[in-house]
């Protein structure tokens, strides 16, 4: 007796529940009908037979099995991310390279000593492969992308189930587990090519300009060397520009500790408030055949995953891309003044660096599109130039003197006119300084009405006369221009005015 390669359904024998959901999902014969090789020309994945023919395997195997702490696959994941890196050449980095990049960064933390005042970090830096960048960043794009990762999952198993009909879900039974693995494999898979090909683009630890990992100093050469093929410059000036970066960013995050968590947690505020829009995958899911390589492709380039954004997620954007671009923009000031005397290549590397962050590369954009976040420092000029004034007005310390506290960070108005910066801050401590002064004389019983407080404050808000806080000390012209002080603190804000003037 022999076993048919697949259900025939021709009413002799039962049609498998499984295969029929499968042939209606993937065209018309299941997952048998997928060739790997016309989904990996459709999707960029690896082309090698081999490689597919496992991964695959792996796929269908990770569905059988339980999801795990949560509905994606993170297993899946990662391992893919390190086959997708494995696919282009990811060589071992050699025992001079180390040295090369060892040397490189203890040079950009001396000439780092006379532009900023945080001391050197002491760390001992180091050459990465790109499977080791994988390895060493996978928890943290976890730890970014889970929620947004769990919402594409979830809506991709709620897909797929909805597309049963209701006597196969009772057929199904506890099988119904194999369809929530589903969508975790799936988005999975998605996650790891794109933070595989990312490892194909970086050319340091922190890079992407979210720290990634911390306590560490490391460039990945064979991504330096490629970020330098074209632009006619010595090998070594690259790598040392590159290092003076990354030993910049090192000193930040090494000395003002809240920064970390401060950008992590903006990343994740904004990831928690994704939405994911379920008909669209509803859609692709009834359409696209996996066998037809153009019709896969265009549903992967036109956002399938891609999470929608509310006006409430713009907003929470916004103020994350301004602490990207402070982060950024400091660290590219500090870069050009390290090596602006040092190193001749210097402006030419800083405008091809600024490009590149303005730009972002084929795999960064890849994954702005599966997670709906792109980690770019879009007004990293401005930022530049807002440091750059500081340091004129406050000195070296002045300048950072302003990454004691995330309070003190400049906001995304401040970019809009960086040298007002000084003098927007000046105004709101002095108002600052009066509505304390006014709060303390209240609680000291200074005042015979609490009225009276109002009034004082307003008038130093505006600027008013001594002689007005005499005539508020009146009995019965105080009550009445108290009063009026009340409604008029109420109309502009307790000083809007005199903050913007």
């Amino acid at each position: 007796m022999t076993t048919p390669d697949k259900p025939q359904g021709n009413g002799e024998e039962p049609q498998d529940p499984l295969a029929e959901l499968f042939a209606k999902l993937m065209g018309g014969e299941g997952l048998e009908g997928v060739d790997p090789a016309e989904i990996a020309k459709a999707a960029g994945l690896p082309s090698d037979p081999a490689v597919l023919q496992q991964m695959f395997q792996q796929v269908q195997s990770m569905m059988m099995s339980s999801a795990g702490d949560g509905p994606v696959n993170w297993q899946l994941a990662h391992e893919h991310a390190r086959r997708t890196a494995a696919a282009t050449s990811d060589p071992s980095v050699s025992a001079i390279q180390n040295r090369d990049v060892d040397e490189a960064l203890r040079l950009a933390e001396l000439w780092l000593d006379n532009v900023t005042d945080f001391p050197s970090t002491g760390l001992i830096g180091r050459g990465w492969s790109r499977a080791e960048w994988i390895e060493a960043t996978m928890a943290t794009w976890r730890r970014l992308t889970e929620p947004v990762a769990n919402s594409v999952a979830t809506a991709l198993s709620t897909a797929i189930s909805e597309q049963l009909p209701e006597e196969m879900k009772g057929m199904l039974g506890g099988a119904t587990s194999m369809l929530q693995n589903m969508g975790g494999a799936i988005f999975g898979m998605q996650l790891g090519a794109a933070i595989g090909a990312l490892s194909g683009e970086v050319v340091s630890a922190s890079d992407i300009g979210v720290p990634l990992v911390d306590l560490e100093m490391a460039l990945l050469p064979a991504n330096v060397a490629k970020f330098g093929e074209g632009l006619g410059l010595p090998e070594g000036d690259v790598r040392l520009y590159l290092a003076v970066r990354e030993a910049a960013h090192a000193r930040l995050f090494m000395h003002v500790p809240w920064l970390r968590a401060h950008l992590l947690g903006a990343v994740e505020d904004y990831a928690r408030g994704i939405h994911i829009d379920i008909s669209r995958i509803e859609e692709v899911a009834r359409e696209v055949d996996p066998r037809n390589p153009e019709s896969l492709q265009e549903a992967l380039q036109g956002g399938v995953f891609t999470p929608e954004r509310t006006p409430r997620q713009e907003a929470a954007l916004a103020k994350l891309e301004t602490a990207l671009a402070l982060v950024e923009g400091w660290v590219d000031e500090l870069t050009a003044a390290a090596t602006e005397n040092v190193l001749p290549s210097s402006p030419a590397l800083r405008e091809a660096v600024r490009r590149r962050r303005a730009t972002g590369g084929p795999a960064e954009h890849a994954f702005a599109s599966l997670v709906g976040l792109e980690l770019r420092p879009r007004r990293l000029r401005d930022a530049a130039q807002l440091w750059a004034s500081l340091k004129q007005e406050r000195g070296v310390a002045g300048r950072d003197a302003i990454w004691k506290h995330p309070d003190l960070l400049p906001t995304a108005e401040d970019l809009d006119d960086p040298n007002g910066f000084s003098s927007r801050r000046s105004a709101a401590e002095a108002q600052e300084t009066e509505v304390d002064a006014a709060l303390e004389k209240l609680l000291a019983g200074g005042f015979d009405h609490p009225a009276e407080a109002a009034s004082e404050q307003e008038a130093g808000a505006e600027g008013s006369a001594p002689a007005e806080s005499q005539d508020a000390e009146k009995p019965a012209d105080g009550t009445s221009e108290g009063e009026s002080g009340e409604h008029s603190g109420k109309d502009d804000d307790g000083g809007e005015p005199l903050a913007g003037a």
